[in-house]
């Protein structure tokens, strides 16, 4: 995966913060014990905020306790951006980057949720922008780090979050104005059925834009379920680029590169 420049310009020792930002690279990027103990607590943490955003739709009943943990996580979130934004030394980079936009949205959401409450169902993608974070494989190690097992992890993750994403929109569009569905069950069930093209029957979305969500819901989840699919059966290979070719992958005992017939010496970690 492509690394982050994290080196400091210059001596910049004098700079207020700077001892700050240190300490954040070094937290969030370096390689020792204390730092991987605190990167997976960051992950734990974000595991339970991503469990929190799946049950919202339930816990909308007790509007107190709602709204006191919906902004601890915005600061928390808030927090953990910024943490993120010093790390590195050229923020404009940073901020190119679209999985940093989607965290941004999030955080909005939890920041104005009587403005963007039907847009909540969105914080699910939390879960897509943490599995396809050079964050999350870092921190788990590089054993795992670029191998067939992030590939299945990531389709999972995806076929995953669409289902919740599109569970939470059929809630929030849907709820009332279709006999059969009444809650949030009902919207999952309505979603896992459409998407395995099973289609029971009993809870249809009404007019032409429910036929169109039914329709997206069906397309998407055929996609994503062959995109699984090819990531668990296709033969493994290994990331290896070619020194002459750039070819990033390879079967792992390739001796030469199928594409310019350049030798390779690809390590078996194995031995």
């Amino acid at each position: 995966m492509a690394t982050t420049d994290t080196t400091p310009q210059g001596n910049g020792s004098d700079r207020p913060g700077w001892r700050l930002r240190a300490r954040l690279r070094a937290l969030y990027h370096g390689g020792s014990k204390t730092a991987v103990r605190f990167r997976l607590a960051v992950l734990v943490v974000d595991l339970l905020i991503i469990a929190f955003f799946i049950a919202a739709p339930l816990l909308r009943d007790q509007p107190l306790a709602f709204y006191v943990i919906d902004y601890l996580i915005a600061a928390l979130l808030a927090a953990d951006l910024a943490a993120r934004a010093l790390c590195y030394s050229d923020i404009k980079d940073w901020l190119r980057r679209p999985i940093v936009w989607v965290d941004i949205f999030i955080l909005a959401t939890l920041l104005f949720p009587a403005w963007l409450f039907n847009l909540g169902f969105l914080r699910v993608l939390r879960l897509w922008t943490l599995i396809n974070s050079d964050f999350f494989w870092r921190t788990i190690g590089r054993r795992y780090d670029d191998t067939e097992v992030e590939g299945v992890t990531k389709a999972l993750t995806a076929l995953v979050t669409f289902v919740f994403v599109a569970t939470g929109f059929v809630y929030t569009a849907f709820l009332g104005k279709t006999e059969g569905l009444s809650g949030w069950i009902d919207a999952l069930y309505f979603t896992v059925t459409s998407l395995t093209t099973t289609g029971y029957g009993d809870v249809l979305l009404p007019g032409p834009w429910g036929r169109i969500v039914s329709i997206v819901i069906m397309l998407a989840g055929v996609t994503l379920f062959v995109r699984l699919g090819q990531a668990l059966l296709r033969p493994h290979k290994v990331k290896f680029p070619c020194e002459r070719c750039g070819l990033q992958v390879h079967d792992p005992d390739a001796v030469h590169c199928k594409a310019c017939g350049n030798i390779l010496c690809i390590p078996d970690e194995g031995r």
